[in-house]
């Protein structure tokens, strides 16, 4: 064990010398709050595995839990996309979910309102609903000028994420196809 760092026989020279770390690269150059320190991620109750929500390349992340509450996020090892790395805005994912400013609430701004106001998430979604059906109602076209069928709707369109997977992305295909929409495109092929 290292002498106390903070007397004259505990700085680093010294410790080098009298430990043959001559070098510097042991437990002599080290501190004491070095040595206590302990990583967030030790102390997680659990690890779950997601998606980085930045772009379409999909990096594998490691979500690190204590007490219901993300303490860390780092790349998961074994994804076969990264293979453990991230990118700096993928590695700061951490400060996207514990954010102080981070919007929790539905947000709804009225037509020509200025500000806006909270709302729930069930009216926020009867909401889209309506408006996806009225949409859909006053653009439909069943047929063309010549009488053939077209059974479709120019009202409504997708735009998919690039962090969706696969099944997301087939079941919102299936959707929006059986909704009678053709405007159907996804961020990754984009």
């Amino acid at each position: 064990m290292a002498p106390k760092d903070s007397t004259f026989l505990g700085w680093p020279v010294l410790r080098q010398l009298a430990s043959g770390d001559f070098l510097g690269r042991g437990n002599a150059v080290t501190s004491r709050r070095t040595r206590e320190t302990e990583p967030r991620t030790s102390t997680a109750d659990r690890v779950v595995q997601s998606v980085c929500p930045y772009c379409a390349v999909g990096c594998g992340q490691r979500v690190f839990v204590k007490d219901e509450q993300v303490v860390q996020i780092e790349g998961d090892p074994d994804s076969p996309v990264s293979r453990g790395r991230l990118c700096p805005k993928g590695a700061a994912s951490e400060q996207l979910v514990n954010s102080p400013t981070r919007q929790t609430h539905v947000l709804y701004r009225a037509p020509g309102a200025t500000d806006f106001e909270r709302i729930e998430l069930d009216e926020a979604i009867d909401m889209v609903a309506d408006r996806f059906l009225a949409s859909r109602r006053a653009k439909w076209q069943d047929h063309d000028e010549h009488g053939r069928p077209l059974r479709r709707t120019m009202g409504i369109a997708s735009l998919g994420g690039a962090t969706l997977d696969n099944e997301e992305n087939y079941l919102i295909k299936k959707l929006f196809t059986a909704a009678g929409a053709i405007q159907i495109e996804n961020q990754a092929r984009i």
